[in-house]
């Protein structure tokens, strides 16, 4: 007979299944309009709470989507899940607007068919997301009209992932994460011309792109940890993500107001589901972590992709830069073995969060940085509520840009077994 709680765990696992036809959401930056938008690099809850840190350390407590190396840490049964929810005010310097969104971040399992030795993962993740809503105004040359165009996108890129996290030899483990990359990004673009009295010229027209990606990636990694004292481990760990040519299909049209994303209506058709292919470039990361045992862990790790190679659809290169981010985050339990309190038991997270951005506008770099906070609360024996909240600026508002102060909330669960893959002593 299975436990209660296998029964439980079963029905979250029904629940992935449903929800493995839906895409994650979120509310993405106004730079997610260059590109093909806003990459997550900072993992799951538990990474996002110090900093993004997954590459050089993971818990037996959480799933690791950052290294899939990593995942031998996973000797019991772990199902994890979240939902986010980010603010952000964007500001010109003299004009500002709120904007919000959420939605579901990830689901992920990992399942250890030889605790210690092999750990399978799968799951649900989002790897760019994209949402802007823009109104540009702009005087047309040699003529008293106003060009007012409103611009708007939405959508990203998922994955459905399997990953496997292998122990090589002693304290040193590899890793294979696969996926399946799919989604749709809608982007429009409206134009109304104005004379100078405020009336309209002619009939609005409207340019309506659709990109749609079906395709595969795999990521690699690597992680191994040296003792550095009885109750200190030194952990280092790397990971290789080669995307490349990313298949897909794009349709495009220029047509009148609310007809251009109809193939049959009048207007000129640019793309009619063409299949092609978006080149996004190889992410590289790198990460060092100390170790206190059941006690505390601080670790830097970095990440690089150098987004001058990309190429869109049509095979144009962007004005886009090389990102790089940078991740300093520290945990700490006050006291593991406080059975009869699960606030000393929980785990507490702080972190420093640096990303240059791959938007390079009116001579400026984007830059990006934040301040996050998280913890793990234990809910019983084994099990876990997790949060994260990051708190953050993008951007200026120099040289005619945007500047973005945003706070972002993520909250999730994570619910763990260790009678699935251990065979039983008693009965």
């Amino acid at each position: 007979m299975l436990s209660k709680i296998k029964w439980h765990l079963l029905g979250v696992c029904c629940t992935f299944i449903l929800f493995s036809e839906a895409q994650a959401q979120s509310s993405a930056s106004t730079y997610s309009a260059l590109g093909i938008g806003e990459f997550n690099y900072s993992g799951l809850t538990q990474n996002q709470g110090m900093g993004g840190l997954g590459i050089s350390f993971g818990t037996g407590w959480n799933a690791n989507v950052v290294n899939p190396a990593l995942q031998t840490r996973n000797t019991i049964f772990n199902f994890q899940t979240s939902l986010n929810y980010r603010r952000i005010n964007a500001s010109n310097g003299s004009q500002s607007s709120d904007v919000d969104g959420g939605g579901l971040s990830y689901i992920a399992l990992s399942l250890p068919f030889k605790p210690g030795k092999l750990t399978m993962g799968m799951g649900l993740n989002q790897v760019t997301s994209v949402n802007y809503d823009l109104q540009i105004s702009s005087m047309v040359n040699n003529a008293e009209i106003e060009a007012v165009n409103n611009i708007n996108g939405d959508g990203g890129i998922s994955e459905a992932y399997i990953s496997a996290g292998y122990l090589l030899a002693k304290n040193l483990s590899i890793g294979v994460h696969g996926s399946y990359l799919f989604g749709s990004t809608i982007r429009k673009n409206q134009l109304t011309l104005f004379n100078e009295n405020g009336t309209q010229v002619g009939s609005t027209s409207e340019y309506y792109e659709r990109l749609t990606i079906s395709d595969v990636a795999l990521k690699f990694g690597t992680h191994y940890y040296f003792k550095v004292g009885e109750k200190s481990n030194l952990h280092v760990g790397a990971i290789y993500q080669g995307l490349g040519d990313v298949n897909g299909n794009a349709f495009a049209k220029l047509a009148a107001f609310g007809e251009a994303s109809d193939p049959d209506s009048e207007g000129d058709l640019i793309l009619d589901n063409e299949k092609g292919s978006i080149y996004i470039p190889s992410r590289y990361g790198f990460g060092v972590s100390y170790e206190r045992a059941n006690k505390y862990v601080i670790g830097l790790e970095g990440q690089y992709q150098n987004f001058s190679d990309f190429r869109n659809f049509l095979g144009d290169p962007l004005e886009l830069r090389e990102a790089i981010k940078l991740g300093l985050g520290f945990q700490i339990v006050p006291d593991f073995m406080s059975v009869d309190n699960n606030l000393k038991r929980g785990t507490y997270r702080v972190g420093l969060e640096f990303l240059q951005t791959p938007y390079y506008i009116n001579q400026t770099t984007i830059n990006d940085l934040g301040i996050n906070f998280g913890a793990s609360i234990p809910v019983n024996q084994l099990s876990l509520m997790n949060l994260a909240v990051k708190v953050g600026q993008r951007g200026t508002t120099s040289a005619g840009l945007i500047r973005e102060n945003y706070v972002n909330f993520t909250l999730g669960f994570s619910l763990n077994d260790n009678t699935w893959f251990y065979k039983r002593v008693f009965e």
